[in-house]
């Protein structure tokens, strides 16, 4: 099983990091031992700057390899929500001295994933989310407002990655990002339910 995540998504959360917008998804992967198997996150200790990431999450149903764009709607079936993880002093670190930052996103549980799927029978159909920080509500986003649709994100994938069943696609997160500390609590919220909520520890 393999998590595929993807970057600057959403184009007021690339203002907020002041990058530019991509021509093309921009993707990377996390190990499976990135996701959350306990209830609780514990902040790791390399980090003094963790931030959330509240994803659409895609969880591919069968094998495809360089998928037509026109197919890709086949290829998935329900969503749920993520949090991406982000150690972003680490990642700041690489960046300055040229080097990948995969260590910053890929480490152990920083993939929490809601158990909670909801059939999806209309890709283009409004799916929209949020996450609460201690009550109150930090991300608010759209599929609708991504820059690459789901359908666009797995054809382009496929070209590089043969997608097999199980698979999870981080699909990206909208402006709002920020830190979490010691005691905070997030929930996320898929269509007003909540569907993912744990405490920082």
């Amino acid at each position: 099983m393999k998590i595929i995540c993807i970057g600057r998504n959403y184009v007021e959360h690339a203002k907020e990091m002041n990058a530019a917008l991509p021509s093309t998804p921009i993707f990377f992967m996390k190990p499976e031992t990135a996701l959350l198997r306990t209830r609780d996150f514990f902040y790791p200790k390399f980090t003094s700057n963790l931030h959330y990431e509240c994803e659409i999450v895609l969880k591919i149903d069968k094998v495809g390899k360089n998928i037509d764009e026109k197919f890709a709607h086949t290829y998935y079936s329900s969503c749920t929500l993520g949090i991406d993880f982000t150690a972003r002093d680490v990642q700041q670190n690489c960046k300055d001295k040229g080097l990948p930052w995969e260590i910053s996103k890929s480490f152990d549980q920083s993939a929490p994933l809601s158990k909670t799927w909801i059939p999806l029978k209309d890709s283009t159909k409004e799916i929209k989310f949020q996450l609460e920080k201690n009550g109150k509500v930090v991300q608010s986003g759209s599929n609708l407002d991504m820059i690459f649709s789901f359908d666009q994100i797995i054809a382009y994938i496929s070209k590089f990655i043969t997608l097999k069943k199980g698979d999870l696609i981080f699909t990206g997160t909208p402006a709002g990002v920020g830190k979490v500390e010691i005691g905070d609590n997030l929930k996320c919220l898929l269509m007003e339910k909540e569907v993912l909520n744990f405490n920082i520890r």
